[in-house]
């Protein structure tokens, strides 16, 4: 149904000039942006990507650096609209989920010896073909590549290099391709600019010294690292953004919103309760909607879909002022309630959905089986009614800070519900959350809890990062970074055809995906990655061979914010890695229960998911098992423990976990 609906307004926004036409409230241009293409790829602007030429000096960033694209650099869509680059230019580096873009006429993977996705460990061997270098620390960081599968034209294929966890916050890193080789084993020579600019050192006056001088120090630091400039065919450097960078919008608004509140519940009325019977529902007692009172941080009173994060002068997010934005919710109430107070938490949707979910039948099992009242409010930014934004974006780039920007306010939207749950005049001062002798159907004296699955997994870590009230929360076939999971997912299927449409060249869509993430690290997990566990306990749960969130972004995910791995994960000879699930530490029988951050892979039989940069499509992958972790007994067994002792238990004995298949 949701595929019928989205291809629906697939044909609407093509068909609409409106929606292409350039953003009204399109902010001005950086007016010092670095200039021209790189002359090390000068036939491809941004390539390599990411990449330090396309940034500038900035004493004012905690990088040192800014980045610096001219709308004249990014790729424009088949409108030949400019993309306008302000909201890039507000990072001071690159995301730190960045996947590495460059393009290497003939190249073969195979023959070169690149690590591929069932080999991470490769990519540290001594003698790779590609080195990641972390200058700030001398690491070599591990990584996967890969060519783009969906490219038709060898000419315009890219080499994609993904992290296997992501880059540190704010710091510097050095890329080397050497010794690549062709189909035939033959060693592919660099381009001239490139041996040019690797070679001796060019007269004052060469146009290529200039290149040579920037480039230097990260040639220096891959020397000192053991990489030689001979046999290089191609090495850059990049800076990646800063902790504030990434997560400065969502805390300055947030905190900004917390400072007002102060110590008051949130502004909230409830508008409708019904008492279910029975014979209407065994496990929910009563349905609660209501609406929170938010202050207004996006640039259009109300802050309908499409509207951006309103921002003084320097770019820093402020109060609309008189705006409020009124979020709409849902709560279910399990019977359970009812003969003691239940465990109060926030849950969040899927892609594009709508707090209408809460009410969906495993989210009522595990109220009624372990006494959670869900309360869920729409992810607005990534909810039903931003779909028309959404589709527009990719249509025009120029359109899609909307997404990210309108996410925080809905992230905001969440966290004034949460405190609304949990506070002593809030929610539960209401008739509508007490029995009928008075009694309060909520225990708001072990803090707030947080479930979500999918897209509500994805964007759930960076709720959980920001949350002052939240202390654990469990994302439900989950990873991060869309700039990763796109290519991987099948539900992107009706919006590739508006990239098609948007971007018919393969290389140009590897760019802009790269490029959306940049931003979106301010609305999605990737961007809080790092510090999601220095005050938050969270739960991973993985469906093996997720038809819509790839596994692999799940295991950088695990990699990054130190999940630990409950083994045994997969049986024997399941995963085609050559050291399953490499680099993630497990928990043993030993260390259980365990208290910390974990994932959990529940294997419902389907079929192992691609190894290139591709959805698992068709029949050869059978049944996509992306629903079936939330509906096992089990799961919620752990994810119900998890969320009110923080210990991460063993359900599922001396076996790998699984699920039954859901229909």
């Amino acid at each position: 149904m949701r595929q019928r609906m989205l291809v629906g307004l697939l044909a609407a926004v093509l068909g609409a000039a409106a929606l292409l036409a350039p953003p009204a409230h399109a902010a001005p241009a950086d007016p010092s942006p670095a200039r021209g293409c790189d002359p090390l790829a000068p036939a491809e602007c941004l390539l390599p990507f990411p990449n330090d030429w396309y940034t500038r000096p900035d004493p004012r960033t905690d990088t040192g650096r800014r980045v610096a694209f001219d709308a004249s650099v990014l790729p424009r869509p088949a409108t030949g609209q400019a993309v306008d680059p302000a909201a890039w230019n507000r990072s001071d580096g690159f995301s730190p989920g960045s996947t590495l873009i460059a393009r290497v006429p003939g190249l073969d993977l195979a023959r070169t010896g690149a690590a591929p996705l069932t080999d991470i460990g490769r990519s540290l061997d001594r003698d790779a073909p590609i080195v990641l270098l972390d200058t700030t620390t001398g690491e070599r960081w591990p990584y996967w590549a890969e060519p783009d599968s969906n490219a038709t034209d060898p000419a315009r294929r890219a080499l994609l290099i993904h992290p296997a966890r992501n880059f540190h916050d704010g710091h510097h890193y050095a890329v080397a391709l050497r010794h690549l080789k062709d189909g035939t084993g033959r060693t592919i020579p660099a381009a001239a600019p490139f041996a040019a600019v690797a070679g001796k050192r060019l007269p004052a006056h060469d146009p290529l010294r200039a290149r040579q001088d920037r480039l230097r120090p990260a040639l220096s630091a891959l020397r000192r690292a053991g990489v030689s400039r001979r046999g290089l065919n191609l090495a850059w450097d990049f800076t990646v953004a800063s902790t504030r960078s990434l997560t400065g919008d969502l805390f300055t608004i947030r905190d900004d919103a917390f400072r007002r509140l102060g110590d008051r519940a949130p502004a909230f009325e409830v508008t409708g309760v019904t008492d279910l019977t029975r014979e209407q529902d065994t496990r929910i007692a009563r349905e609660v909607t209501g609406e929170i009172t938010v202050p207004g941080y996006l640039d259009a009173p109300g802050g309908p879909p499409g509207t951006l994060l309103n921002r003084d002068r320097n770019g820093t997010p402020r109060a609309l002022p008189g705006s409020t934005v009124t979020a709409a919710f849902r709560c279910e109430i399990p019977r359970a309630a009812f003969r003691e107070p239940s465990h109060p938490s926030l849950y969040g949707h899927g892609l594009l959905g709508s707090r209408n979910e809460v009410g969906a039948g495993n989210v009522r099992d595990m109220a009624a089986e372990h006494d959670f009242t869900f309360c869920a409010t729409d992810w607005i930014g990534m909810a039903k009614e931003d779909i028309p934004v959404v589709l527009a974006a990719l249509a025009d780039p120029g359109r899609f800070p909307a997404v990210p920007e309108r996410s925080e306010q809905g992230m905001l939207n969440a966290l004034f519900l949460g405190r609304a749950l949990i506070h002593p005049r809030g929610l539960t001062t209401e008739p509508a959350f007490r029995t009928a002798d008075g009694r309060p159907l909520l225990d708001t004296r072990h803090g707030l809890a947080y479930d979500g699955n999918s897209q509500g997994g994805i964007l759930g870590g960076a709720l959980v990062a920001a949350s002052p009230d939240i202390r654990r929360g469990v994302l439900g076939v989950t990873a991060m970074n869309y700039g990763l999971l796109l290519d991987r997912s099948a539900d992107f299927a009706p919006f590739q055809q508006v990239l098609n449409a948007s971007y018919p060249d393969k290389l140009h869509q590897q760019l802009v995906l790269q490029l959306f993430q940049m931003v979106w690290d301010r609305g999605e997990t990737n961007g809080y990655a790092h510090h999601l566990t220095d005050h938050h306990q969270v739960l991973m749960h993985i469906a093996y061979g997720d038809h819509q969130v790839a596994n692999a972004a799940a295991d950088v995910e695990a990699r990054t914010i130190g999940a630990r791995l409950l083994t045994p994960a997969l049986a024997a000879g399941r995963s085609p890695d050559a050291v399953p699930y490499w680099g993630i530490r497990t928990i043993g029988p030993r260390r259980l229960p365990y208290r910390g951050s974990a994932m959990t892979v529940w294997d419902s039989g389907t079929p192992t998911p691609p190894v290139t940069n591709t959805p698992p499509a068709g029949p050869a992958y059978g049944h996509d098992p992306h629903e079936d972790p939330r509906n096992s007994p089990a799961a919620r067994q752990q994810k119900a423990t998890f969320l009110t002792t923080g210990l991460v238990i063993n359900v599922c004995g001396t076996t790998p976990c699984t699920a039954t298949p859901t229909s």
